[in-house]
């Protein structure tokens, strides 16, 4: 693995990480990784095995998450900006058309990318990542995480998050990692993601899709989901009776259905 930091436009340090076993004599194609909310790329540890003999895998610390710089309180945040933030790593590496896969707020910023600059979106991958999170009760958990902190909060709704039979080594880790984070910024990055809904917009989405749901969602509804139909190149699978978080709760599923829509759909990587 490769660990590197680039500065943005707004000159913020950023971290990411390059994971690469494909034949060195080859191109391979590029695969984005873009985590959630409250996560970082370092949740996406059981992807990159299998993904990354295939592609070269190149995972995201959003601006304010893991090991990428918290912007100060009064430095603007803005959905622009974080589209921006993924625009200037793809122009940093020097990537052409990519193959992007966002989990939940990291979603949000792909279908953002794809809509607004379709030429650097080969594919896209959405993993409970609905169009905005308007249509959630999001803005809840501010107060919320102001009473309890940021672990307290996640530990007492951990069942919106993972399943009752998740192994509980990966639901302290999961409350440890998250728990890493400045609720500060964490507050100001959730609330601008719910006071977003584009789901009148996404026919502006024209790569070929995969759209994954959780069956048993618990931010928002799966209705939030039916909007994606419209695309005119979409794939929706439903994984049931799983909670938000599936890239963490099945993480070796969601590889593996990412590899086979890719390699049925742009050939073996």
């Amino acid at each position: 693995m490769t660990t590197a930091t680039f500065r943005t436009g707004d000159g913020l340090r950023l971290a990411y990480y390059v994971d690469d076993f494909t034949e060195p004599w080859r191109s391979a194609p590029t695969v984005l990784l873009l985590h959630a909310a409250m996560g970082s790329a370092r949740r996406y540890y059981a992807w990159v095995p299998v993904l990354c003999r295939h592609y070269r895998v190149v995972r995201l610390d959003l601006r304010g998450h893991g090991r990428s710089e918290v912007p100060p309180p009064d430095h603007p945040l803005t959905l622009e900006r974080l589209v921006a933030d993924v625009a200037e790593l793809l122009d940093h590496l020097g990537c052409g058309p990519t193959h992007i896969v966002g989990n939940s707020a990291g979603g949000y910023l792909a279908q953002q990318l794809a809509m607004n600059q379709p030429e650097r979106v080969r594919s896209l991958a959405l993993f409970g990542s609905t169009p905005g999170l308007k249509n959630s009760q999001a803005p809840s958990w501010i107060p919320q995480i102001e009473a309890k902190g940021l672990r307290g909060f996640l530990a007492e709704t951990i069942r919106d998050r993972l399943p009752a039979n998740a192994d509980p080594g990966l639901v302290e880790w999961f409350l440890d990692e998250a728990g890493r984070n400045d609720p500060g910024y964490i507050a100001r990055f959730v609330l601008l993601m719910a006071s977003y809904d584009w789901g009148g917009e996404v026919e502006r989405i024209t790569c070929p899709t995969l759209v994954v749901m959780p069956g048993a969602e618990t931010v928002g509804s799966i209705a939030n989901y039916e909007p994606f139909r419209r695309l005119a190149d979409v794939e929706m699978r439903t994984y049931d009776g799983l909670p938000h978080n599936i890239c963490d709760a099945v993480p070796g599923r969601c590889a593996a259905d990412v590899l086979e829509f890719l390699q049925r759909r742009f050939g073996r990587g």
